[in-house]
Order: C-alpha cells, then sequence, then structure tokens
C-alpha cells in the first residue's frame, strides 16, 4: 500500500520551516503533520459489514480466506444471457461476502450450444431451411467452512432474490454426528430376528422342524 500524501503542499511547508528557523521565540512552535501515516489495522467482518460504504455493489466482493478447506456447498447457474447471469453472480458473492463465507471465484463452465434446422414454409419455401441456435452460459462457485444453517440462510436469499433468466441448483454436503454408524447398526440390527432373544429364536426354530416333519 503506498502512503498517505500530506495535505499541505510543498510551498506551504517551505513557508512553515522558514518561519520555525527565524524566530527566536523556541517554546512555541507550530504542529507538524506527518508525511507518513501509519498503516491501519484490519477490519472485522462485523466491523466492515456495519459500515456504511456507499457504492458498495458497485465494487467487487471481497473474498474471505478458507480456514480448513471443507466444502460445504456447490451451486451452479445457467442462463441465456451471459449479462443478466455475470450480474447475479456478482450479487451472489456480496451476499457470501456479507455473511462470511468463503467461496471461490466464478467458474466458467463450457457452454452449452444447440442447432435446429427447419423449412420455412410447408408449400412454397419447402425446400429453404432456416437455422436457430440456443446457447446456455453456465457457471459455478463452491463454498467451504461455513456452519450449514449460514449456508441454509445464505441460499434462501439468494434464492428469495433470483434473477428472472438465471437458473440454480444446489448441491450441499452436511457433516454427521460423530457416532452415527454405530446407531445406524443398532436401528438395523433391533428390527430383524436377531436382536430378539435365545430362547425365542430356539422355540421359532423347534416350530419350523415340526412343520417340516
Amino acid at each position: 500500500m503506498f502512503p498517505r500524501r500530506s495535505c499541505l503542499a510543498l510551498p506551504t511547508i517551505a513557508r512553515l520551516v522558514r518561519f520555525n528557523g527565524s524566530s527566536s521565540h523556541t517554546g512555541a512552535l507550530l504542529p507538524t503533520r506527518q508525511l507518513e501515516s501509519e498503516a491501519p489495522a484490519p477490519l472485522t467482518e462485523e466491523e466492515f459489514s456495519s459500515m456504511i460504504i456507499h457504492g458498495r455493489s458497485l465494487y467487487p466482493p471481497s473474498y474471505h480466506p478458507r480456514t480448513h478447506s471443507v466444502p460445504v456447498a456447490q451451486l451452479q447457474f445457467r442462463a441465456y444471457h451471459h449479462q443478466v447471469l455475470e450480474l447475479y453472480m456478482h450479487f451472489v458473492g456480496h451476499a457470501a461476502a456479507a455473511l462470511g463465507i468463503p467461496i471461490s471465484r466464478p467458474v466458467y463452465l463450457p457452454t452449452q450450444r444447440s442447432l435446429w434446422t427447419v423449412p420455412r414454409g410447408p408449400f412454397v419455401h419447402k425446400k429453404s431451411q432456416e437455422n436457430f441456435e440456443r446457447k446456455v452460459h453456465k457457471r459455478a462457485i463452491k463454498a467451504w467452512d461455513a456452519d450449514p444453517e449460514v449456508v441454509d440462510r445464505w441460499v434462501r436469499y439468494i434464492s428469495r432474490h433470483a434473477m428472472p433468466g438465471v437458473g440454480l441448483r444446489v448441491t450441499q454436503w452436511k457433516r454427521a454426528p460423530p457416532g452415527i454408524g454405530q446407531q445406524m447398526v443398532d436401528a438395523a440390527v433391533g428390527k430383524t430376528r436377531l436382536g430378539s432373544g435365545a430362547d425365542s429364536v430356539k422355540a421359532l426354530a423347534e416350530k419350523i422342524v415340526q412343520q417340516e416333519l
């Protein structure tokens, strides 16, 4: 970052230096300004979000750094017009920055191109054909290291303020609590006959043998 320039012009500074040097009274000196200001302390997310910055939406969104690189969601966008898609991606990036969600920059996916050839008319112009083309532009964003509730709030917000002509598909990954495997095994065993007592199993076996004999 470049140092902040002084508000005083060079002729003004020269006059102040001459005045201080020619004065015989050394007790009263004019206050001098520092030419280089100290580096400002970094702002926290709460401080940055609470600041009123006019025209903040005109600037690119701020991207938070990843802490553990654990993926939590992936968003795919589709639209026929890339101008509308870029504007919506800009809005989604600002929404993620306000919620403190580390996201990637928009990834450009391959554009899907479709062509159709149809005859101009059924009678006179049946040998004349006309071509039509449609392009589907695609973008993707991936999010990391965020709480599932925060991601759900982010998805609901951008879905509520969705732009017409832009399709959205969300894929979320949620982490199960520790011990979920043992809980699933216990639930499966409880629904089978293996979880019943030995006496009931022995009685059922004797009943089957008598029916077979």
